[in-house]
């Protein structure tokens, strides 16, 4: 039924969407999107003109701002050029894509394959380790989440995997999360060396010649920005190595800009084997994503098949996207400013907002990927319920701030090329509505 032309855009579009888009992750009768029409760098704007402080990058992948120049002009340009090409071909932007990649890796990588986005990077990377290593098994963190492709899902930790276990050969572990100690540690080096004992115990349980590798989010993102104690990747590294298995490292959240780093592993001791990304590296402009392969493993398929391949790998739309986001992170600093912007007013915003508010159990993270735990009481830390939360996200989203939600959690997750009036002004809204709800 036509909706009356005086209808405003926002409520005309919602109720198209809602009679005709089946949403991801979502019971479907209750749904209210917020229609989007626009953006430009930290700010996106409604159907009816509202504008928006982007506090979520969309799902954490706009590290580069909405509609930045560069990289729209380069998509246009190779719109023109040449839209799309089959995989079995060379061609020239996706190889210049790769090599900025590879700029960004360790010594000893020198091969990408592209997917078409996060979920199939990893897909991906566990079917090179179990080629590899002719075994099976994955172990990963209980509190992850690496896609929903099937074996991704599988390796996932949270709920959203417990619905689509089809994948065989998965083990979980529970990772390093002080303030909710699995294994009632007191101090970081307590919870480090008891999390890698754990780990140590499953693979020997589960036999250390049935794993092929560990999968391991960098920093675990939806699941609470989960920065890991220093020396605990260092400690994985050395398990694998001890055992003959791979580390596989999920960039896809934490990757280009976000934690202030190229990559995350960057700020720690550790050098994986694979390397997955996605969404940052060209901000989610065009659906992409990737394995950065070791040397080691690129050569077993030297003269052996990879049974594996997407009809979109390397898609020039998306490589042109690549190679601007990737020139124009370097030129303007992107990786240094959300260093930065983390070290000198997010960081320290979220350190007195946890001073002054009894809702928040604890604030963590690097760069612009922070997370806000709320809790119903500060002495059990018992999380609060999901209608506060509920009310806090109406309450920041009216006064012109879009938040990302989990859980208990807020988490403070900007493009990197944000300033700091306008991180103070969302800071300013978040600590606002806390003590509002508060009161």
């Amino acid at each position: 039924m036509a909706l009356p032309l005086d209808t405003p855009r926002n409520a005309s579009v919602s109720e198209r969407d809602r009679r005709s888009v089946f949403h991801s992750w979502s019971a479907q009768r209750a749904l209210a999107p917020l229609p989007l029409a626009g953006g430009s760098g930290v700010e996106v704007w409604d159907e009816d003109g509202r504008r928006y402080l982007d506090f979520s990058s969309q799902l954490v992948n706009v590290n580069i701002g909405h509609q930045h120049p560069r990289v729209v002009a380069a998509i246009q340009e190779q719109a023109a050029t040449l839209t799309t090409v089959a995989p079995a071909h060379a061609n020239d932007v996706r190889a210049h894509a790769a090599e900025l990649i590879l700029q960004r890796a360790p010594e000893g990588f020198s091969k990408v394959f592209f997917t078409n986005g996060g979920a199939d990077a990893n897909e991906n990377a566990i079917r090179l380790a179990r080629l590899t290593t002719g075994r099976d098994k994955i172990v990963s963190h209980y509190r992850s989440y690496h896609g929903n492709t099937g074996a991704a899902i599988t390796a996932t930790g949270d709920w959203r995997r417990m619905p689509n276990e089809y994948s065989r050969g998965h083990v979980h572990v529970f990772g390093p999360y002080l303030y909710r100690s699995e294994f009632w540690a007191e101090t970081p080096e307590q919870e480090c060396e008891r999390a890698l004992r754990h780990l140590e115990r499953t693979v020997q349980a589960e036999g250390p010649d049935t794993i092929a590798a560990f999968l391991l989010e960098t920093i675990p993102g939806t699941a609470g920005v989960l920065v890991p104690p220093p020396a605990y990747l260092a400690g994985v590294r050395a398990i694998a190595d001890r055992y003959g298995i791979l580390l596989i490292l999920d960039e896809v959240m934490a990757g280009f800009a976000r934690t202030g780093e190229w990559f995350a592993f960057d700020a720690f001791d550790v050098r994986p084997d694979l390397i997955t990304f996605a969404k940052g590296v060209n901000s989610g402009y065009v659906p992409v994503g990737g394995v950065v392969i070791s040397d080691p493993i690129a050569a077993v398929f030297d003269d052996r098949v990879f049974p594996g391949g997407l009809t979109y790998s390397g898609h020039p739309l998306a490589a042109a996207s690549i190679v601007a986001a990737q020139q124009a992170m370097a030129d303007e600093g992107i990786v240094e400013n959300a260093r930065r912007i983390g070290a000198e007013v997010i960081g320290p915003r979220l350190e007195a907002l946890a001073a002054e508010s009894s809702l928040v159990g604890e604030v963590r993270g690097r760069g612009v990927f922070w997370a806000v735990e709320l809790v119903a009481d500060p002495v059990t830390r018992a999380p609060l319920a999901a209608a506060d939360m509920g009310a806090i996200k109406a309450a920041m989203l009216d006064r012109g701030v879009l938040g990302f939600f989990a859980d208990n959690r807020v988490h403070v997750v900007p493009p990197a090329v944000i300033e700091d009036a306008d991180a103070h002004r969302g800071l300013d809204v978040l600590a606002d509505v806390l003590r509002a709800h508060e009161g």
